[in-house]
């Protein structure tokens, strides 16, 4: 019976999957891209939908809280915009500059035996190129981004939604009736007893629990076998109660949610030395590149 105990206190999950976030999680925040991509948010609502300047920072704060994004809080309210030429401005102009190649990572991705597949709220041209840049493109079984969730969004009528990864396996509801009127978000929650029902977003994204399930569906993902990699709080908590083991990258203290907390991704190997202890004699490879061709990132 001692024993018996024994080993259950120390028996730890056994992972089949890493679910990894991009931005700010497989390079550092320190790189600017975060801050570059902010501004680029704003100045797209100032000079593409005519938002004064003086209501950006209250209007950016609300739609990121309530909304996940400021791109699907945008299409939440009624404004309505091609989603690739808002990827487009947002992403165009950042300093990939910044990002070097990482071979370190390459390195310890590579020698991790599990399935590995990347998890982003971004569109598929910016995945890409991050990857690309990081040297990381053919670490991963695949890429679930912005238009994985999003395969019926407001581009062209001749978009190819087969060309992504993991698409196709869902049929997602869209919604691509114009609004006649802005939904004043800032006007509501300046009322004293502002009420919690808000117009709903078309657009599926992190940290919605929804979002989450699906990609874990359309990449066949198993959350009590998987590890979600996040520097975002909020979505290492929204992945929790799906039932994700959790990640936070970029703090070396735990918050609410996270099973483990690491203050860069290259600390892997210390945290978490049982991803290298498998039972499994071959590792996992992956044939060629990643098929990027039409992977994005979402602000």
């Amino acid at each position: 019976m001692e024993y018996e105990e024994r080993f259950r206190q120390v028996q730890r999950p056994i992972y089949d999957c890493l679910l990894f976030d991009l931005d700010d999680t497989l390079y550092p925040l320190s790189s600017g891209l975060a801050v570059g991509c902010r501004k680029n948010i704003e100045d797209y609502m100032i000079e593409k939908l005519g938002i004064h300047r003086s209501k950006i920072p209250d209007l950016c704060n609300l739609l990121y809280k309530n909304y996940g994004t400021t791109m699907a809080g945008l299409r939440a309210i009624g404004y309505d915009f091609n989603y690739d030429e808002y990827h487009s401005f947002v992403h165009g102009r950042l300093p990939y500059e910044n990002l070097k190649p990482d071979p370190v990572l390459r390195s310890l991705l590579l020698s991790v035996p599990l399935r590995k597949v990347i998890f982003t709220n971004a569109d598929r041209v910016h995945a890409a190129k991050v990857l690309s840049i990081l040297g990381l493109e053919d670490c991963f079984e695949g890429i679930i981004c912005f238009e994985t969730l999003n395969p019926t969004h407001k581009n062209t009528a001749s978009d190819d939604e087969d060309d992504i990864e993991f698409a196709g396996s869902m049929e997602i509801p869209s919604n691509n009736t114009r609004s006649k009127e802005i939904f004043d978000i800032i006007g509501h929650f300046s009322q004293p007893n502002a009420g919690s029902v808000l117009p709903k977003t078309p657009i599926v994204c992190k940290p919605s629990e929804d979002a989450i399930e699906r990609a874990l569906k359309i990449a066949e993902i198993n959350p009590q076998r998987t590890l979600f990699f996040e520097d975002s709080v909020r979505n290492i908590q929204s992945g929790k109660r799906v039932g994700l083991y959790t990640v936070l990258v970029g703090n070396s203290q735990r918050t609410k949610g996270a099973d483990y907390a690491l203050e860069s991704i290259h600390n892997i190997r210390e945290a978490l030395p049982e991803l290298w202890e498998t039972d499994k004699m071959s590792e996992v490879s992956y044939s060629g590149k990643v098929p990027l061709v039409e992977t994005s990132v979402t602000a």
